[in-house]
């Protein structure tokens, strides 16, 4: 009987192993060469073994290899604090806290709001995904696989439709829903908060819609409840911009960060108004491995590479080429399953439907293994797992950038109706 060693209810994308990278190519133990359209679920914006990053981690390795900062205070942690708190586009003071991941980070904002407010009940969105910890679970606007078989869940929370020009959803929409979830299901007295992502991530990249985004930071205002932008996927550049919530003409209370925010290194953080940070008693927030050393020392070197500049090069850059590539595509009718590009800047996603409309989703996993044995590694998104998601790093040299959407090109066209 043979022994696998790791947890069967992990999901494989690819059933590849992989042994190293350099910015957007990775390969597998067995040498063979894959573009990288994945950069780890998102966390590779400045792509696989950036140097500033990896000498940082070098340098620091050197130093200090770890202490907990509530135990005693280091150095990369204070410095990275107020650099990142310096990074964050908002008009009011910021501070913050580091965890170990954007779950985490999003564990943290739920204790914050619930200090803040004496509230516990939270709203979150269809479509929404915010972590794999019991209490994120239950923002997450799906069930299967994430919720089934884990029993009763941390609450109360409430979901509304997420409202984008890439589902259909109008403001309207929404709204009329959130009326109807206020006089029929919840007194609007007890909600803490709402939390949303500017993007949608593992909902299909969907852009939010600005009129509702504001429409929303209005009523939060009105009712006395915080609102938490969840900018772990799609922070850091990855929409050209440090963060996607400068798009909607909004400032969010608390901002969840993780993914790109270290280069690769684990590392999260939850950061905001300054009030809100600190009303929790003293020792209400902290963590053994929270803003480890070596992670500082990565997301320093990260903020040092995320100039504004660099960021709307770039994004600019990626944007332009799968928006021409997308429209080429649809113009020549390349595959009969070919439907929308979602998101915005380089935050994109391209829909598989059937003739009929509805989500192609066995032609999306007949894609990801036409792609993959073709050197092109792409990531499922969406309700049907029928959205692809391009998250190549933004510092793509733009020849393999090109190289990879002539190798998705060729996998679109083989499709099966």
């Amino acid at each position: 009987m043979s022994h696998d060693p790791i947890s069967q209810s992990i999901s494989i994308v690819h059933p590849i192993s992989l042994s190293h990278g350099k910015n957007a190519e990775v390969w597998d133990t067995a040498g063979k060469r894959y573009i990288d359209f994945v950069g780890g679920i998102g966390v590779l914006n400045l792509g696989h073994c950036h140097p500033a990053v990896v000498e940082a981690i070098r340098e620091q390795a050197t130093r200090l290899t770890h202490y907990a900062f509530n135990a005693a205070p280091h150095t990369p942690y204070i410095e990275l604090m107020e650099r990142l708190t310096a990074f964050i586009p908002v008009s009011y003071p910021v501070s913050g806290m580091l965890t170990n991941s954007g779950a985490e980070a999003a564990e943290n904002a739920l204790k914050i709001v619930r200090g803040a407010t004496g509230r516990t009940a939270v709203i979150a969105f269809d479509g929404a995904f915010h972590g794999r910890t019991l209490a994120t679970l239950n923002l997450n606007g799906k069930v299967a696989p994430y919720k089934q078989k884990v029993g009763v869940l941390p609450g109360p929370v409430y979901h509304l439709p997420y409202p984008s020009a890439d589902n259909g959803v109008t403001c309207a929409e929404a709204l009329k829903a959130m009326d109807r979830l206020f006089s029929v299901e919840i007194d609007v007295n007890d909600v803490a908060c709402f939390i949303i992502e500017p993007v949608q991530g593992e909902g299909g990249f969907l852009a939010l819609d600005i009129e509702f985004a504001q429409a929303l930071r209005r009523f939060c205002d009105a009712k006395n409840i915080l609102l938490i932008a969840d900018e772990i996927q799609s922070g850091f550049g990855r929409t050209g911009q440090r963060f996607a919530f400068s798009r909607l003409g909004i400032e969010p209370d608390l901002i969840l960060l993780g993914k790109s925010i270290a280069g690769g290194v684990p590392l999260g953080a939850v950061v905001g108004r300054k009030a809100l940070m600190d009303n929790l008693p003293k020792g209400g927030l902290g963590g053994t491995y929270s803003g480890n050393p070596i992670a500082c020392a990565a997301a320093l070197a990260t903020l040092d590479v995320m100039t504004d500049d660099h960021l709307q090069r770039w994004g600019a850059q990626q944007a332009a080429a799968i928006v021409s590539r997308y429209e080429t595509w649809r113009a020549q009718h390349l595959s009969p399953c070919l439907g929308r590009l979602t998101g915005v800047g380089a935050m994109r996603g391209i829909e598989l439907t059937n003739a009929d409309g509805t989500p192609a989703s066995r032609q999306l996993t007949q894609l990801l293994g036409l792609a993959r044995d073709a050197g092109l590694l792409l990531m499922p998104s969406g309700k049907s797992r029928h959205i692809i998601r391009l998250l190549a790093p933004l510092t793509i040299e733009p020849a393999v950038l090109e190289e990879g959407l002539d190798i998705l090109q060729a996998c679109l066209a083989q499709l099966d109706e």
